[in-house]
């Protein structure tokens, strides 16, 4: 027995020796740390602003500890960049040591200072990790740019929203009665969570196909692994027009990922809002809702909402060469595409005003769920023609022309989260419009394609790709 406990005894120690080989610290200069990244790319963000937190991880790949003997910043913008290196906040480490075939995480974040130009620009450093005398660098890279903020702002005179720099508004934005706010080619306008716009004058947003209008969220980077904060709907409330508005128009103008779209409310003015070769998408309610509100809209779409795309309230609209697309990601969708009410004496409001009157010329309506709130428009003063709907059904006095239970080949795979609205190359939309039906204001689209003599159906031009 005592012969059984010294062979024991020998194996233990034989086995911590070799334990103790195994975990004692490299002195072989060769043996280096591993980065999971060159540069450690943070994203586009605003500048005066904490970003979020960004990691790399560093590895040991060998079978000793590795003892790393300092870890600092250099560069002049090294005061910018934070550090916490495996669980320790610093700006400087020493002698961080990492196990056999192990790693530790890296997580970095950046106040970004103010720069005197306008546009992006790089914000940088090196993370220099020193082993066995050799230095080896990480880079730490964020874009940041400018932006002008507000906080409860009221337009009260007419003024001029400019491309120099982006705005942010986290609260509101107000449009006085009798004031414009007009809103250059190729401005943006970032709005915060719950940040809305209400008008109670007049919005003139004047895009081209080059250098459109943005109103979005002010979120960016990501929101988990591949997927982008630019498909979130809800990120802001949105644009809403009071009675007391008027001569409202949007040209090239994209109005995305909000609660509620556009909103009119009893505009008195006629029409409410023109809208030219723009965009609303990505709604969690509707991204056009017009109450007693007259609406004409050319080459536009409307696109992704959870209840439905539009949402027409009487008033009096034209929707000519417009895309209503609805594949929305976040919830069931509860609604139309495109929804009429104060349409007839079985929807009369009480209101007292003109019932819906509506022509949809020469428009595509595809998605999921209906294509209209009434698939019988019988004695209505809305009008559909030439123009491809999704659910089967016959021409009448309110159907006139159109393609029936085709589908229009968009670009879009939901699957993916790819939302391209323009036509593939087996469309039946395209050459299937009426030319007499189209509007001198849809002959360009939102890329500045001009519709041919034999016109396509929808917002888009088709154009074969390479």
């Amino acid at each position: 027995m005592r012969i059984l406990r010294y062979i024991s005894l020998i194996i233990l120690c034989a086995l911590a020796m070799m334990s103790c080989i195994e975990d004692g610290v490299s002195s072989n200069a060769s043996e280096q740390p591993v980065f999971s990244v060159d540069t450690l790319k943070m994203g586009e963000y605003f500048s005066q602003a904490c970003t979020p937190t960004s990691r790399f991880i560093v590895y040991n790949r060998y079978d000793k500890i590795m003892n790393i003997q300092s870890i600092s910043l250099s560069g002049s913008k090294r005061d910018v960049f934070r550090l916490n290196v495996d669980g320790i906040s610093g700006k400087s480490f020493n002698n961080i040591q990492i196990r056999p075939n192990d790693s530790i995480f890296v997580f970095v974040e950046a106040n970004l200072p103010l720069n005197d130009a306008p546009g992006q620009y790089k914000v940088e450093c090196n993370m220099d990790f020193v082993t066995h005398g050799k230095t080896n660098t990480v880079v730490l890279s964020a874009l940041s740019e400018n932006i002008i903020r507000f906080r409860a702002q009221k337009v009260e005179k007419d003024t001029w929203f400019t491309a120099r720099l982006p705005f942010l508004v986290y609260d509101s934005l107000i449009v006085a009665e009798n004031a414009k706010m007009t809103v250059d080619a190729n401005a943006r306008i970032y709005l915060h969570d719950g940040a809305y716009i209400k008008v109670y004058g007049t919005l003139v947003c004047n895009g081209t196909a080059e250098q459109p209008v943005n109103f979005t969220g002010d979120r960016s980077g990501f929101v988990a692994s591949d997927i982008p904060y630019e498909l979130m709907s809800g990120q802001w409330d949105g644009i809403y027009f009071a009675p007391t508005s008027k001569n409202n128009n949007m040209t090239y103008t994209s109005v995305r990922n909000t609660s509620m779209g556009i909103v009119l409310d009893n505009v008195g003015a006629s029409p409410a809002l023109t809208m030219i070769a723009s965009q609303v998408h990505n709604s969690e309610g509707t991204v056009l809702a017009a109450l007693h509100s007259d609406v004409n809209a050319y080459a536009c779409e409307f696109s992704e909402a959870g209840m439905g795309l539009v949402y027409l309230q009487g008033g009096k609209h034209t929707f000519n060469h417009c895309t209503f697309a609805n594949n929305y990601l976040f919830s069931a969708i509860s609604g139309a595409a495109v929804q009429f009410y104060h349409l007839n004496a079985e929807t009369d409001d009480e209101s007292g005003k003109p019932y819906v009157s509506a022509n949809i010329d020469n428009c595509i309506i595809y998605g999921i769920g209906a294509d209209l709130s009434h698939g019988d428009l019988t004695g209505t003063s809305v009008k559909v023609r030439n123009t491809l709907l999704k659910s089967k059904g016959e021409d009448d006095d309110n159907f006139i022309k159109c393609i029936w239970g085709e589908d229009p080949l968009f670009y879009t795979v939901r699957s993916d989260y790819y939302f391209d609205y323009r036509l593939q190359a087996e469309s039946p939309a395209i050459g299937a419009a009426d030319p007499s039906l189209t509007s001198p204001s849809s002959r360009r689209d939102r890329y500045g394609n001009v519709q041919p003599a034999k016109p396509d159906l929808g917002a888009y031009v088709y154009r074969e790709r390479e």
